[in-house]
Order: C-alpha cells, then sequence, then structure tokens
C-alpha cells in the first residue's frame, strides 16, 4: 500500500500511525484493556536475509515492550481495585455517621473524576511516535490492513475514526488509552451480575402486588418518554443546526435512540436510602418494578430503533413498512430474549431436582451461577438482548431453583452475586468518574446538553402522571399525589444509560449522545440521589415500615396503602382485589410448574388427569408424598410459602409465622370456605379468607394482598 493520504480517516490508532521495522506489533495496546473492542494481532514472518545480530535485538526489544506493557496494565487494573478500595472504606465512613446525602455511587464517581484528572494532567507523554502515514488509494477504512514494513509484514486491526484535531492528544498519553476499557466488557462481564441480582432478588410479594402498574409505567412509560425526548432533541437539534452549532450530521432516528437510552432509569440511590430508611414498601415496589423492567424495555427498543431501516435512498426518512418492521423486532427480540431467560431457568431447576448436586454444595452453587450467566452469552450470541434473558433468568431461578437449592448452595448463590452486584455497580460508576477526562471523543454542546436536561424533566413527567390517572381508574387503593411527584423526582440514569451510551461511540452524533448522558448520570445521582431523604419528608411519605414485612393487621385487614386507615370491608376485600392475572397464574404455577420443577405443592397425581399417572408419578418429587423436606422459603419475599401449598391439599397446619417447627400459633380467619378441592379456593385461604381455626409450623403466612395492579 503506497503511503499518501489522511491517517485519521483511517483510524488505525497508535499502530498505522508508526510502523519502525523493529515495532512490535503484538504488544502496541494491552490485550485486555483496548478502547473499542477490537484487538491487534500481529503476525510477522521474518526475512530469510535478515541478519541473527538484528534479529536478537528485535527480540529483546520486543522481550523490553513486553514487560512495560505488562506493567503498565497492572499498573492501571490496580487503579481500579484501589478506587473500590477507598469507595468502600468511605461507605463504611458514612453508615458509622449515618451520612445520607451521598450514596456510595456518587462516592465512587468523584473517586473516578479526582483519579481521571490526574491521569489526564498529571501524567506525562509516553509515546514515541513520531509521524502519521497515509493512504489515498482507498475510500473507506479496512477492518484490517496488511503491511510490509522492510519486508516484514504485519497485520494492524482497525479501532476507530480519530479526527485530526484529537490526533495529536492521543498520542500523547498511552496511560489514557490503558485505562479505556472495551465496551463490551461492560456488556458481558459487568452488566450481568447486575441485572441477575435485581430478578433474584426481586421483591416478589410487592411485585405481585403492583403488576398491573409496573407493566405499565415499564412498557408504556418508557415508549411515551423515548418518543417525547426523541422529538424534543430532534427540535433541539434543528436549533443547533440554525445557530451554527452542529458540525456533522445528527439524523431523526439519533434523537430517538437517544430518546430510548436515556429512557433507562436507574434509582439505586432512592431504593438504597428507601431500603436503609424502610420507607413504604408499594412505593419501593412500584419504583424497583418500574427500573428493572425499564431497563429491559429500554435496551430492546433501542435496538428495535438502530434496526429501522426505510427503503430507497433516504435511510432516515420516515417509512410505515420499516416502522412495523421495528416494532415486530422489538417484539420479536423481547419476547424471545424472555423466553430464552427463563426457559434457562427451567432447566436448571429441573437439573437440580432430578439429580443429588444438593449433596455436593460447591458443585451445586458453580452450576447455578454458569447456568445463570450463560443465559445472557447465550441470548446475545442468538441475537437477543441478553439483559432480557438474564432478568427473568434471575426471576424464574429465584422462583422455582432456589426451592432445590441446599441450605449452603441458598446462601452462597445470594451472597455470591450480591457482592458481584455491588462490586460491577460500584466499578461502572468509577469508570464514569474516570471517562470524563480520559474518554478521547467527548464533545461538548452547552445547547444539547441542557435541551437533553428539561427533554428528561418533560418525558418523565409526560408518563408518570397520566399514566397514575389512567391506573388510578382501575384501582382502589390510589396512587397519591406524593407517590407520583416521589416518582417523577426518582428518575434517576444510571448504569444501563452509561452502558448503551458508551457501546457504539463512532460518529459525531454518537460521540454528542455519550457525553451529554455522562453528564446527566452525575447530575441526577449527586443532586436527585442527595435530596431524596429531604424529599420523603417534604411528600410525607412513610418510613420505618419493614420491606419484609406486611404491616400489622387492623380488623383482619392491613392498613392500606398511603396510611388511609382499616378497610372496612374486612377480609372479603381480597379476593375482590387480587389481580386476575395473578389469581389466574397463581392457579397453573401452583397446581403444575411447582410441583413439577420443585420438590412442593400438591402431587401431580392429585391435579392431573387420570390417564396422565405414569407421567404424574415419574416427576412428583417423592418429597411431596413423604413431607420430608417442606419448601423451606426463607425468603419472606415470596408469595407461595410451605404452609400455604400445605393448608390447599389436606394438611390441617398452616404457617403463620417464621419460627420452628415446634412452635405453633392459632390465626383467627373469616368467610374461608373448607372445601379444598380447587386452586380457586386454595388461593382463598392462602391469602386469608377464611373462618376455620389453623395453626402454625413453619414459615409465615402471607395475610391478605391490596391489589394495586
Amino acid at each position: 500500500m503506497e503511503p499518501g493520504g489522511d491517517a485519521a480517516r483511517l483510524g488505525l490508532g497508535r499502530a498505522a500511525r508508526a510502523l519502525p521495522p523493529r515495532l512490535p506489533p503484538l504488544l502496541l495496546l494491552p490485550p485486555l484493556l483496548l478502547g473499542r473492542g477490537l484487538r491487534v494481532a500481529a503476525a510477522a514472518s521474518s526475512s530469510g536475509a535478515a541478519a541473527e545480530d538484528s534479529s536478537a535485538m528485535e527480540e529483546l526489544a520486543t522481550e523490553k515492550e513486553a514487560e512495560e506493557s505488562h506493567r503498565q496494565d497492572s499498573v492501571s487494573l490496580l487503579t481500579f481495585i484501589l478506587l473500590l478500595t477507598l469507595t468502600i472504606l468511605t461507605i463504611w465512613l458514612f453508615k458509622h455517621r449515618r451520612v445520607r446525602f451521598l450514596h456510595e455511587t456518587g462516592l465512587a464517581m468523584i473517586y473516578g473524576l479526582i483519579v481521571g484528572v490526574i491521569l489526564r494532567y498529571g501524567t506525562p507523554a509516553t509515546s514515541g511516535h513520531d509521524k502519521s502515514l497515509s493512504c489515498t488509494q482507498e475510500d473507506r477504512a479496512f477492518s484490517t490492513l496488511l503491511v510490509n514494513v522492510s519486508g516484514k509484514f504485519f497485520e494492524y486491526t482497525l479501532k476507530g475514526e480519530i479526527s485530526p484535531g484529537k490526533l495529536n492528544s492521543v498520542e500523547q498519553n498511552d496511560m489514557l488509552r490503558k485505562v479505556t476499557f472495551d465496551p463490551e466488557v461492560f456488556f458481558n462481564i459487568l452488566l450481568p451480575p447486575i441485572i441477575f441480582h435485581a430478578g433474584y432478588s426481586l421483591k416478589k410479594r410487592h411485585f405481585f402486588r403492583n403488576l398491573g402498574s409496573i407493566l405499565a409505567y415499564a412498557f408504556l412509560g418508557t415508549a411515551v418518554s423515548c418518543f417525547i425526548i426523541g422529538n424534543l432533541m430532534y427540535g433541539v437539534v434543528k436549533l443547533m443546526k440554525m445557530v451554527g452549532q452542529l458540525s456533522d450530521k445528527f439524523y431523526y432516528t439519533d434523537c430517538l435512540f437517544f430518546g430510548a437510552i436515556i429512557s433507562a432509569t436507574d434509582p439505586v440511590t432512592v431504593l438504597a436510602i428507601f431500603n436503609e430508611l424502610h420507607a413504604d414498601v408499594d412505593l419501593y415496589a412500584l419504583l424497583f418494578g418500574e427500573s428493572v423492567l425499564n431497563d429491559a424495555v429500554a435496551i430492546v427498543l433501542s435496538s428495535s430503533i438502530v434496526a429501522y431501516q426505510p427503503a430507497g435512498l433516504n435511510t432516515h426518512a420516515f417509512d410505515a413498512a420499516a416502522f412495523f418492521k421495528s416494532v415486530g423486532i422489538f417484539l420479536g427480540i423481547f419476547s424471545g430474549s424472555f423466553t430464552m431467560g427463563a426457559v434457562t431457568g427451567v432447566v436448571t431447576a429441573l437439573v437440580t431436582k432430578f439429580t443429588k448436586l444438593h449433596c455436593f454444595p460447591l458443585l451445586e452453587t458453580a452450576l447455578f451461577f454458569l447456568m445463570s450467566w450463560s443465559t445472557f452469552l447465550l441470548a446475545e450470541a442468538c441475537g437477543f438482548t441478553g439483559v432480557v434473558a438474564v432478568l427473568f433468568c434471575g426471576i424464574t431461578q429465584a422462583h422455582y431453583t432456589y426451592n432445590n437449592l441446599s441450605v449452603e448452595s441458598r446462601s452462597r448463590t445470594k451472597q455470591l452475586f450480591e457482592v458481584l452486584h455491588f462490586l460491577a455497580e460500584n466499578f461502572i460508576f468509577s469508570y464514569m468518574g474516570l471517562a470524563l477526562f480520559t474518554f478521547q471523543k467527548h464533545v461538548f454542546s452547552p445547547i444539547f446538553i441542557i435541551g437533553a436536561f428539561v427533554a428528561i424533566f418533560l418525558g418523565r413527567a409526560a408518563h408518570i402522571y397520566p399514566l397514575s390517572f389512567f391506573l388510578n381508574l382501575g384501582r382502589r387503593h390510589k396512587i397519591g399525589w406524593n407517590f407520583q411527584h416521589m416518582m417523577m423526582f426518582s428518575g434517576l440514569r444510571g448504569a444501563m444509560a452509561f452502558a448503551l451510551a458508551i457501546r457504539d461511540t463512532a460518529s459525531y452524533a454518537r460521540q454528542m449522545m455519550f457525553t451529554t448522558t455522562l453528564l446527566i448520570v452525575f447530575f441526577t445521582v449527586w443532586i436527585v440521589g442527595g435530596g431524596t431523604t429531604p424529599m420523603l419528608s417534604w411528600l410525607n411519605i412513610r418510613v420505618g415500615v419493614d420491606p419484609d414485612q406486611d404491616p400489622p393487621p387492623n380488623n383482619d385487614s392491613f392498613q392500606v396503602l398511603q396510611g388511609d386507615g382499616p378497610d372496612s370491608a374486612g377480609g372479603n376485600r381480597t379476593k375482590q382485589e387480587s389481580a386476575w392475572l395473578f389469581r389466574l397464574w397463581y392457579s397453573f404455577d401452583h397446581n403444575y410448574l411447582k410441583p413439577i420443577l420443585t420438590h412442593s405443592g400438591p402431587p401431580l397425581t392429585t391435579t392431573l388427569p387420570p390417564w396422565c399417572g405414569l407421567l404424574a408419578r415419574c416427576l412428583t418429587s417423592p418429597q411431596v408424598y413423604d413431607n420430608q423436606e417442606p419448601l423451606r422459603e426463607e425468603d419472606s419475599d415470596f408469595i407461595l410459602t410451605e404452609g400455604d401449598l400445605t393448608l390447599t391439599y389436606g394438611d390441617s397446619t398452616v404457617t403463620a409465622n417464621g419460627s420452628s417447627g415446634s412452635h405453633t400459633a392459632s390465626v383467627s380467619l373469616e368467610g374461608c370456605r373448607k372445601t379444598k378441592s380447587s386452586s380457586e379456593e386454595a388461593l382463598e385461604r392462602d391469602l386469608g379468607m377464611g373462618d376455620q381455626k389453623v395453626s402454625s409450623r413453619g414459615t409465615r403466612l402471607v395475610f391478605p394482598l391490596e391489589d394495586n395492579a
């Protein structure tokens, strides 16, 4: 290839800009910390005419380069470990002093900013480049180039485009590139434990109590927010073009993409304060459930927008066929990812049920971990979305597989994913602070940034208040204005928005989105997160409520949402207010799925038709007949407990507290029929509708549900 042209347009990074004969191509960039996810692989065939002395010198130089590269890699990894260590120690100090104005994620970002400033302005230049080579014979950048240097051939891999104005700054500090991680590291390594933990630790009782509202906020709300933000930002882009502040192309689809990624909320700071103060459990469930499903919807929605390809020359014009195709892609990706995650959880449950892995807790925990993590990679490999798959895998594992694990494995899996979630989340927020100064492709536009803040505020308001109004039309216990204001205030942006933004920074528009997203995350975590405690007090939202226990009963019913007082209808309200979707699912799950996938539930011989007797006997666990290993739902978030299931198919004992088997307590319930043949009646008894005397002997009875769906 002849020299000449613009090397920056080829974006060959360090490798293509300086090609000395003794250049060690394999060590140009560390194999783990690449800026764009593309690795430099080099293969050199030595010339037969090269002298032995020259080869020895080249080998010596290569060894020195390898040693220096290894040292720099260790320093960059040590930097992040020290950041996490310092964050943990500061978190302990804040908890000890009961400081709530700054969350641990905000601390991690501050420390990342400090280290970023030091690396950006305090480290000397280490690059040895002295010239750039150019190519003019080609009109596009190639992913791989084979370059002849003094008779030796070197293979170079494309890293990405480098603007001529930033060429010198890129060359001057190799350390900045070493602390710039491959975006795929975030998606394949850091995001899976965060998303899985969200599903595995889901507060199921409160989640299902508010299922309808959560689904409305997550699906309809995210779509509304995306299109409102996208259209508002398109107006901002038009304004920037009018005043001459737009230096490159920025299409309408780019604005919609920005609307999708910035609609991914992550109120980790608010939820942490809610959990610490024991804020209202229903408000916690609404916010947590929305944020968990909202992330999944946002990533699928962004993928659908990227897949929008109209026919014709103008690939950014509106095309009805392309629009409906994108909608189909959204539905296909989401449903496929959901199915893949649920199936993986079911397979894990079956393996743990029909094998004796519980005799080897270490192997059981290892299998659980690998099956859960592989769900993410399997979905990505099949063209689906790993975030959605691993989320529903976590929910399925918690509902079924958890019941089959040994006591040691239950404790290990919960602690393992909790630690991984904590480290991964704080690592990402530390990296956010670092990236503000080390990222090489920032595009700061004051008009775009201010417009984005206004747009996300209006987008959040446009889906919280209208949706709450329509949801309240069908709810007996309304979502009050104080809850709505708190949900509006709690729309923080975090790890998911950052990961989606950094995944593609090739174009001018995507670089501007990334910079703006980073600043929005900083503002919401520091300012909004720090104002959570005063906002709770100002809105008169009750605190001191244990999220793992229901409020004390009053006249056979619980205190209603927002402290409105006891329900005069008593226990009969449960059946009327239970979400029909939940009741329908409960019947099927209790009679068929639980007995098939776990060691609990009624025997399949009593629920399946007589002609399925052989299959029923094969799938039903012997523990169901012997009652030697009852379902131990030690996690009080679960709705279905052993006491519930035992009462359903004929055992006269029902759990009402968390004591051991020898301790019993009597509970008086009203309005329950004593017939036990149908799952509908079983559900009524499980939810607390009954007038018979029942005694407790295991975990605890889940009292009347308040249907807020």
